[in-house]
């Protein structure tokens, strides 16, 4: 793997926006206190022209956002990338990205996860570069920092951490209303917006807070699962897709470390249980699980149990057969908190009643 050099303090950390931007008050109150903190920590920060940008879900053309991309990539003084935010539209930057060039510049750590898998995934499958696939820049608003995202400086910084299940997650919100509750008029958001902008510490901290019990589950009722290999995965909303596509250099990548085997780290944004199935089978089909070690799926945040079978059970059914460790219901992903994983190092990942443990070795 081509390991970036480690972050150090004095650094710069710089954030771009290859997805989508932030705009909305509130977001960009905690994307400058998280710069706040993060300076006080004793890094330098610059942002990219677009990060306070978004239209209709993308924060510039892709041609731009892959433009402010390279300038951080080839920006000397940046040691690390922290995104701004997920979305849907990254791969649309992706043509404008030249693979070649990438290959003859200094590697750098980079962050984020939901829409940035379209980053972190093809780097690893593609440029054998390392990254972390950890919380995006706003959530570096709070003080201190989460456990989470300090564990993910300490990787950029070269430690080979050892990171623990949490003990509490945030509720998951019910798939059926969230969207209708969540939405609000143009005119409704517009009045609160133009009210009180600064925030206060409890708005700051309201979705750090967590109440339900983590528990890690073995698929197959396993007392204990430990498995070993390097890390590939991310969103599965889009790692679909890249199957097929002329991005995919999955099995040339699991043939050029079989040796360590695999370990895939899946978690889900949005999805029914029919196209969770439909989508790991066409995984397995692609042949994605040969030299695969074991599985660990992250919470899924909304999920849709169609015929009346939920997502441990469309897991199951689909991927029974492939005779492996699987764990549901890690700290992975779109429901806090998340663990910090590094898409293509080395994982031990044990997992014994319902609580986990993650050995991350940067080799």
């Amino acid at each position: 793997m081509n390991y970036p050099k480690n972050l150090k303090k004095g650094d710069t950390i710089g954030i771009c926006a290859p997805s989508g931007g932030i705009t909305k008050e509130v977001d960009i109150k905690k994307l400058e206190y998280a710069e706040k903190n993060l300076q006080n920590m004793g890094y330098k920060i610059i942002e990219t022209q677009s990060v306070r940008n978004e239209y209709r879900g993308r924060s510039a053309t892709g041609k731009q956002r892959a433009e402010e991309f390279m300038q951080l990539l080839e920006n000397p003084d940046v040691k690390l990338i922290i995104f701004a935010a997920g979305g849907d539209f990254l791969v649309e930057m992706l043509d404008y990205l030249d693979f070649n060039k990438i290959k003859k510049i200094e590697p750098k750590w980079m962050q984020g996860y939901s829409d940035i898998t379209g980053i972190n995934y093809l780097f690893n499958t593609i440029l054998d570069i390392p990254s972390i696939y950890c919380q995006n820049i706003k959530d570096y608003c709070i003080r201190p920092i989460c456990r989470n995202l300090s564990d993910a400086l300490k990787i950029a910084s070269g430690e080979e951490i050892e990171q623990k299940s949490f003990e509490k997650y945030g509720k998951i919100p019910d798939f059926r209303n969230t969207f209708n509750e969540e939405e609000k008029s143009n005119e409704e958001l517009s009045e609160e917006e133009n009210g009180n902008n600064e925030l206060s510490k409890e708005e700051i901290t309201k979705e750090h807070e967590f109440t339900e019990k983590v528990e890690w589950k073995n698929l197959n009722n396993e007392s204990k699962i430990n498995i070993k290999g390097r890390a590939l995965g991310g969103c599965l909303d889009v790692l679909k897709t890249f199957i097929g596509t002329k991005y995919d250099n999955v099995n040339n990548y699991i043939e050029k470390h079989k040796k360590d085997g695999i370990i895939w780290f899946l978690e889900v944004f949005e999805m029914s249980t029919p196209t969770l199935y439909l989508t790991l089978w066409q995984m397995k089909e692609a042949g994605y699980f040969k030299n695969c070690t074991g599985i660990i799926f992250g919470r899924p945040l909304f999920i849709r149990n169609d015929y009346d079978t939920d997502f441990n059970q469309t897991v199951k059914e689909v991927l029974g057969d492939l005779k492996i460790p699987i764990i549901c219901d890690a700290d992975i992903g779109h429901v806090k908190p998340q663990l910090a994983i590094v898409n293509g190092a080395i994982l031990d990942i044990t997992s014994e009643n319902g609580k986990g443990l993650v050995k991350t070795y940067l080799k």
